[in-house]
């Protein structure tokens, strides 16, 4: 794995809801990207790098940002920036704004499935078998005759998503040379959407030839089910999202029941040694964490995604505390995706929850940048109980002390060694920890 990873913080961001576009799926056939008119907007995310630095993050993972039909991940062209967000010139200057701060720029790569109205697949419509891009999808042509609908597959039941042909050697070249277009341009790594829809043989097929042109590319697969550390032996992806760890952080806390938390946390030490797993708390496609646990437990949270391995995101408004239920419904990600405004605000322009969770995000990032060992660092349980946990996680001599309470009473933990705060609250005595009720506390020292 390259190695700046093992000092990436990334903040990500869903670029289309962030600007404010209309993702609605247009009245009439959706254009093609060339017809749609182009709205410079991806300056408006230039206006935040100084706010990722504030936070001491130094990543931005960007949500989708190619040309598309509606939300993005029904693509209509690899190469060509989405109208709504601006052109390639405006992508590639955020690109080298972002690393003139010294913030990385992670693309999204959706490359399981692209939207019905890409021209490669409207080919199909048109001239069947015959089309030059035939080879990309997978399609059922037993008794289809010029004008019938394409019957192909598509991603999940959702219709105007088309799935490419991961056994095609044509869909390996495509997929090469899109990541390679835009690493030439200056991009750091790639987000594989949906990865587990696809073969790993197929990422094992890609990525070496990737990295022969970019060696210190870095590429995190999506994947919310099954064996990770296969997945990620058979597919040579660098790290996988670990949607494991974020359900046992949400319920854990949300529940009550610390050993939930224990147990995702077992699991998680144990991909270690096979690879370090992309982490978070929220992202574009979930509950906001404040949501799920409540504001008053938000630090907890946030405490266990910088003290324990992995790469940690921390998705935008988090750090403000922004409130949002996904639904199961259309538009049910809408609130989970909003629009942000033109610049960042001042602190004094925060309500309390806003400036209390900015402020505990600054000083677990800052924990996090003192100790980047943490990236691969074991995590052992010093102390369980329903309401309270106490976690080390160390390598060799350097160790952090997580110390949670989320319940209704002070208490009084083991410090496991430790005798400082570094972040939260705790009074440290006699090798013990005590915090007030849903206090938590990291220490070292």
């Amino acid at each position: 794995m390259t190695s700046w990873v093992e000092h990436a913080l990334w903040w990500h961001v869903y670029p289309l809801g962030f600007v404010g576009a209309d993702i609605r799926p247009p009245e009439a056939p959706a254009p093609s990207a060339r017809e749609r008119p182009v709205e410079h907007r991806l300056g408006r995310l230039e206006a935040w790098l100084d706010h990722v630095v504030d936070l001491g993050l130094n990543g931005i993972a960007l949500g989708p940002v190619f040309a598309s039909s509606t939300h993005g991940y029904d693509t209509l062209d690899h190469f060509r920036v989405d109208p709504r967000l601006g052109d390639e010139d405006d992508l590639l200057r955020l690109v080298a704004t972002a690393h003139d701060r010294g913030v990385r720029v992670l693309l999204d790569g959706v490359f399981n499935h692209v939207g019905r109205a890409h021209p490669a697949f409207r080919a199909l419509e048109e001239d069947g078998p015959a089309a030059p891009t035939a080879g990309l999808f997978r399609v059922r042509w037993d008794g289809w005759r010029p004008g019938d609908r394409v019957d192909a597959d598509v991603f999940e039941g959702h219709d105007q998503l088309v799935a490419l042909d991961h056994g095609s050697s044509a869909t390996v070249d495509l997929v090469v040379d899109v990541m390679t277009h835009w690493l030439d341009r200056g991009v750091d790594g790639w987000r594989l959407d949906a990865a587990y829809a696809v073969p790993p043989a197929f990422w094992a097929a890609v990525l070496p030839r990737v990295r022969e042109r970019h060696p210190d590319a870095w590429f995190s697969g999506e994947v919310i089910h099954g064996d990770a550390a296969a997945v990620v032996r058979a597919s040579t992806m660098d790290s996988v999202t670990q949607y494991e760890l974020w359900q046992g952080i949400w319920h854990g806390i949300a529940d009550g029941n610390c050993h939930e938390l224990a147990h995702a946390i077992r699991r998680h030490d144990a991909l270690l040694s096979t690879f370090v797993p992309s982490t978070f708390v929220g992202n574009h496609d979930v509950t906001r964490i404040t949501s799920a646990v409540g504001p008053r437990h938000l630090p907890h949270a946030l405490a266990v995604l910088f003290t324990v391995a992995g790469v940690p995101s921390v998705y935008a408004g988090d750090e403000y505390a922004f409130g949002g239920v996904k639904e199961a419904r259309v538009g049910g990600d809408d609130a989970v995706r909003p629009a942000f405004p033109p610049v960042p605000p001042a602190p004094a322009d925060l309500d309390p929850e806003g400036r209390d969770a900015f402020r505990t995000h600054q000083a677990l990032v800052a924990v996090r940048r003192r100790h980047p060992w943490l990236h691969r660092a074991h995590t052992d349980i010093v102390h369980l109980e329903n309401t309270a946990i106490v976690l080390r996680t160390a390598i060799g001599t350097d160790a952090v002390v997580t110390a949670l309470n989320i319940g209704d009473e002070a208490v009084s933990l083991p410090a496991a060694g430790s005798t400082t705060v570094e972040a939260g609250a705790g009074e440290v005595d006699h090798g013990r920890v005590r915090l007030a009720a849903s206090g938590w506390a990291v220490l070292g020292g």
